[in-house]
């Protein structure tokens, strides 16, 4: 089906949205720095959108869609149970967008969430997808209660990182990121777990 026009700028406005996001953070997303990015005149925003507000929910969600399409292509990759889990940590830490710009925008991000319920109803549900797919994987391998833990620290990494990501592209590297949380999940779940993980098959599993 092909796309309207509105759709499509739309579209061409978020995207625009998201690369000012990345460029100036959250407190520097500005009408004129949106529309700055797409070449469209600061009015026309409000041809789309109701206010700035919603321009902002709609980009947040484009820019979480971005990280679990990493996800999601790694998860329909995936053989066993233990390459899903290594696709969905992977995934959280995209290889073109795990630099010091991009993740001191998503610290602006977090900052804002308290005061903004629809931040936090996204933050949310980006959460709920970790912890469904994580447990996908887990499923008949160990408890309800140690997938819930082991999601809590993968959860709690993963933000850290971003973070300590915001400081410095000389600090953390993917590479390193992502062996950190490994190594959490190999102590976590231990060595026979890890063992039936790689063993069971991944078909039993869905991406959620």
């Amino acid at each position: 089906m092909r796309k309207s026009i509105e759709e499509i700028r739309r579209g061409e406005l978020i995207e625009g949205a998201y690369r000012a996001f990345v460029k100036f953070g959250l407190g520097g997303l500005t009408s004129a720095r949106i529309s700055r990015e797409v070449g469209m005149s600061p009015g026309i925003l409000n041809y789309y959108f109701k206010n700035k507000d919603e321009i902002l929910f709609w980009m947040i969600r484009y820019a979480n869609r971005l990280i679990m399409l990493e996800v999601v292509r790694g998860l329909s990759a995936a053989s066993t149970r233990w390459e899903r889990i290594m696709a969905i940590l992977e995934g959280n830490f995209p290889d073109r967008m795990y630099d010091v710009r991009t993740a001191s925008a998503w610290v602006s991000f977090f900052s804002a969430v308290p005061q903004k319920p629809q931040f936090a109803r996204l933050q949310d549900l980006f959460y709920r997808r970790l912890k469904s797919n994580l447990d996908s994987s887990l499923d008949g391998i160990v408890s309800a209660e140690e997938s819930r833990q082991l999601f809590l620290g993968i959860s709690v990494l993963i933000d850290g990182l971003w973070l300590r990501r915001s400081l410095s592209d000389d600090v953390l590297a993917r590479e390193d990121a992502i062996a950190l949380i490994r190594r959490h999940v190999e102590r976590h779940l231990g060595p026979e777990a890890v063992a039936e993980l790689k063993r069971r098959p991944a078909a039993s599993a869905r991406a959620r």
